[in-house]
């Protein structure tokens, strides 16, 4: 490595940004990941904890795509045992346990689902005796599983547990765990755990070429979008963890059709306030596609999903009204007060990235995920689920390090813990001295552990400097302005966009998505990086015309329209694409 050595840091940021671009392009790698979702950016911790020399590049930010809108889910997949996919099951729940016990206790949380019933016997029988499979393949090998197992439950106190549901539409039911996680953050906090053993990272980095010596690939021709320049980035391994994007890695390399093929199934959520669904606990409905979540996120419910095949713009899948009609129609078919547009505070989608078949119905796709040796040089990862992020990242890193000479060491991912993980539970016991200590509410300081663990000090510190950073943003009763400031220090933040979709949720937590906070952040980043008026200015209006486009696309009836009608209004003004 040529010029100053690099100094490993947690605090992503404009300049530890540019640093790792300038040591990327200045030394070779051994392995470059391309893609910053929860697999690229675990496949760069598994790697940097193997004393590799690591880089990753995000096109975009750090989980924008897939990554930022999932359900938000931790777990095995307890519909998948009907499919007798036992094996996926088991390793999920595995992945669930470390995820809550070990690795993210901050950021992962467990979470109880009612599974209501409408026959008393047999479905009793033939569901209670899944869950009882569920609950025994989480000991499988001999780990924790993190959770309670799953109860009976007569139909007299589900009507008491959850008083929202038709006294008519079940006979009982029984409740099971799984977990939940803020699926933006955590990979932001993956990203600095990365960052943190000296892997170089950069989002806003666009590949827009490889680089060939005969027949290898040795590398990739990148693309700085903050400042335009481009740059080679060598590496003697390159993984390709793009997601939906795979197919266009694929034709960048010539690579044949047929290889690896990817389907993009769009996910539509919806979020509603608490008291629109009474109810001690989440809920669990068969649909006559796949299965409906209504989940606990806070002062609100995530209700979803929808799983319908998507063939148009992979950066900017949106929500329509046949979506949202979809979800409402099965939520409102079993509780007595119907949920009425009114009520949605937020939507929003996402896409799965589905190794493909010949099957038509995306719900039969398979969740399993696949490493391919694209070209000499290159590897590909697809398929998967969030959950079993971890597997996936050792998976396509093994496959890596077997085309290196050298011996290098095994996957030490299962005992490295996230940062902030380490001393959260002695943060959380102590969160009433802390609140003192912070001069902040109890409510204000269990929000900033279960979002930054241990770390949460440095917020509050930030918030403590100023009572204007000690403030909600508008339009939010959770997140602190001090939070945005935060996110352009240490979580790498560039853009508003990045701050009020993915370091905060409000883009889809405040009625008006975040449009009262974002003068606010936009002020907030200008005095952080140095932006003038005219970029100010820029910045505010790219983010107010992205929510103006998304609310137009909720009223169309089909994909179609609902695209035509977002790039018309957001074309040219968006900012950091």
């Amino acid at each position: 490595m040529t010029g100053a050595a690099f100094v490993p840091t947690d605090r992503l940021n404009a300049d530890s940004r540019a640093s790792a671009l300038s040591h990327m392009s200045s030394t070779e790698l051994d392995i470059l990941v391309i893609g910053g979702g929860i697999v690229g950016s675990g496949a760069t911790l598994d790697a940097a904890t193997r004393g590799l020399k690591v880089g990753l590049v995000e096109a975009q930010d750090f989980a924008s795509g897939t990554s930022s809108k999932s359900s938000k889910l931790v777990h095995g997949g307890i519909r998948y045992l009907e499919q007798f996919d036992f094996r996926l099951v088991e390793e999920a729940l595995t992945e669930r346990g470390l995820l809550l016990k070990h690795l993210a206790p901050h950021l992962v949380k467990p979470i109880r689902f009612l599974y209501p019933t409408t026959h008393p016997v047999w479905e009793r029988a033939y569901i209670g005796a899944g869950m009882m499979l569920y609950d025994g393949l989480s000991y499988v090998g001999g780990s924790n599983p993190g959770v309670p197992h799953h109860k009976h439950l007569s139909k007299r106190q589900i009507e008491m547990a959850a008083p929202s549901i038709k006294k008519d539409a079940l006979v009982g039911g029984m409740y099971y765990y799984d977990g939940r996680v803020d699926d933006a953050k955590y990979v932001v906090n993956l990203v600095r755990t990365a960052s943190h053993y000296g892997a170089l990272v950069a989002n806003r980095t666009k590949v827009e070429s490889f680089l060939r010596e005969g027949d290898r690939i040795v590398g990739v021709v990148a693309r700085d979008l903050e400042t335009g320049k481009t740059l080679d980035i060598r590496a003697r391994q390159v993984i390709n963890s793009t997601g939906v994007w795979t197919g266009e890695t694929q034709e960048m390399v010539g690579e044949s059709a047929g290889r690896l093929k990817v389907r993009a199934s769009k996910g539509v959520h919806i979020l509603v306030e608490k008291n629109k669904f009474k109810s001690t606990m989440g809920l669990l409905l068969r649909t006559e596609k796949s299965v409906l979540f209504v989940i606990p996120w806070g002062r609100f419910w995530i209700i979803g999903t929808t799983d319908t095949d998507w063939h148009l713009d992979l950066a900017h899948p949106v929500a329509t009204a046949a979506d949202i009609d979809y979800i409402l129609g099965h939520i409102n078919a079993v509780i007595e007060e119907p949920i009425t547009h009114d009520d949605i505070v937020g939507v929003y989608a996402g896409l799965r990235p589905l190794l493909a078949s010949k099957d038509a119905d995306t719900t039969k796709l398979s969740r399993e995920h696949v490493v391919s040796q694209a070209e000499p040089g290159l590897l590909l990862i697809a398929g998967g689920k969030w959950t079993t992020y971890r597997i996936m990242a050792k998976d396509v890193v093994d496959a890596a390090v077997a085309n290196l000479p050298e011996v290098i060491a095994e996957s030490i991912t299962k005992s490295v813990p996230l940062l902030g993980a380490a001393e959260y539970k002695a943060r959380w016991n102590q969160r009433e001295q802390l609140a003192q200590e912070w001069s902040l509410t109890l409510e204000q300081v269990e929000h900033l552990l279960n979002r930054y663990g241990s770390m949460a000090a440095e917020v509050a510190e930030i918030a403590g400097s100023s009572p204007v950073l000690a403030a909600y943003l508008p339009g939010s009763r959770d997140y602190l302005a001090a939070e945005a400031v935060y996110a352009v220090r240490c979580e790498g933040a560039l853009h508003v966009d990045d701050v009020l979709a993915r370091r905060t949720r409000m883009s889809f937590e405040a009625r008006d998505a975040g449009a009262a906070a974002a003068t606010v952040v936009a002020k907030l980043m200008a005095a952080e990086l140095g932006w003038d008026a005219a970029r100010t200015e820029a910045e505010l209006r790219s983010y107010l015309g992205v929510v103006e486009a998304e609310h137009a696309a909720h009223k169309q009836s089909d994909d179609e329209s609902a695209v035509a009608i977002w790039h018309a209004i957001s074309d040219g003004i968006r900012v950091g694409e």
